[in-house]
């Protein structure tokens, strides 16, 4: 029997062993249709290698599937993260981008495991290198996972409060996508664009307003406000923000899997609110 329109549960924000998911993106899919959620979008780092896989899971089972991607950005000096929907895999200068955000997460990885082995962690770049799935887009949670194989941390969300987090002495950066570049190059690939948990303050500093409504008048369409990293009062703030901006607004799990606490359609996104995002999308042009 086809769900209400009401009670459709819709989750834009999740990971699979394409980035650093514990999940294979069919298992990620079939996962979600064993918990009654009707729609799902696969939003991995800097990658759409999940997506064909997750595609035809979710034939199989009748979960629809929205195609994404979650965008390392900068903005200043201030890291953050946006989605990008219904993107065009084959854009070339996305997927350059996107490139280079996954080329440049090696070095980077291996300097952190230099600097927490020097400081006496028991981890090495093997130990790391053993947490990811071949291709995968390496990053911070498979450090994390190595460290709870070493019996450093219990979990993943023990490894990025004390050592993993944004403004550890351990931690560096990598390259990262402006936040005047992003929004254009998603729109250019036909794709929606939404600010990924922005006031999750737990995660270092938070993106700057102002460059929020940068990106509002490059067609920025939206702010992840119903995440589990967002207090009562962030919500607030960040639907204030919305309104303010005529952005529109969902929620999302951020599901990763084993390892972190965010459970599969936690949080949600309203029916009314997907379908206007997708008519956002742009036709790409043939050829």
């Amino acid at each position: 029997m086809t769900p209400t329109l009401a009670a459709v549960r819709i989750d834009l924000h999740t990971h699979s062993t394409a980035s650093d998911g514990t999940d294979s993106p069919a298992r990620l899919v079939r996962a979600a249709a064993e918990l009654g959620i009707d729609v799902i979008a696969l939003t991995d780092h800097d990658t759409f290698a999940g997506l064909d896989e997750a595609a035809d899971a979710a034939r199989t089972v009748g979960v629809r599937l929205v195609p994404g991607v979650e965008v390392s950005c900068v903005a200043g000096d201030v890291p953050f993260h946006l989605l990008g929907y219904w993107c065009d895999p084959d854009d070339a200068a996305l997927g350059a981008e996107l490139a280079l955000n996954r080329d440049d997460r090696v070095p980077r990885a291996k300097e952190i495991t230099r600097r927490l082995a020097e400081a006496g962690y028991p981890i090495s770049w093997e130990d790391v290198c053993a947490q990811v799935r071949p291709g995968a887009t390496i990053g911070r949670p498979h450090l994390a996972d190595a460290l709870v194989a070493a019996g450093a941390v219990a979990d993943r969300d023990e490894a990025f409060a004390e050592l993993l987090r944004d403004g550890s002495p351990y931690v560096v950066g990598h390259h990262y996508v402006d936040h005047r570049t992003i929004v254009p190059l998603v729109r250019a690939s036909g794709g929606v664009a939404v600010i990924a948990h922005m006031g999750a303050a737990s995660r270092g500093r938070v993106l700057p307003e102002s460059a929020v409504e940068t990106m509002t008048e490059q067609g920025l369409a939206g702010l992840e406000v119903d995440h589990p990293d967002h207090d009562a009062a962030t919500r607030a703030r960040l639907r204030g923000l919305a309104v303010r901006l005529g952005l529109l607004v969902t929620g999302s799990s951020d599901y990763h899997g084993r390892g972190k606490r965010q459970a599969l359609g936690e949080e949600t996104t309203a029916p009314a609110v997907l379908a206007a995002l997708e008519a956002l999308v742009r036709p790409v042009a043939a050829g």
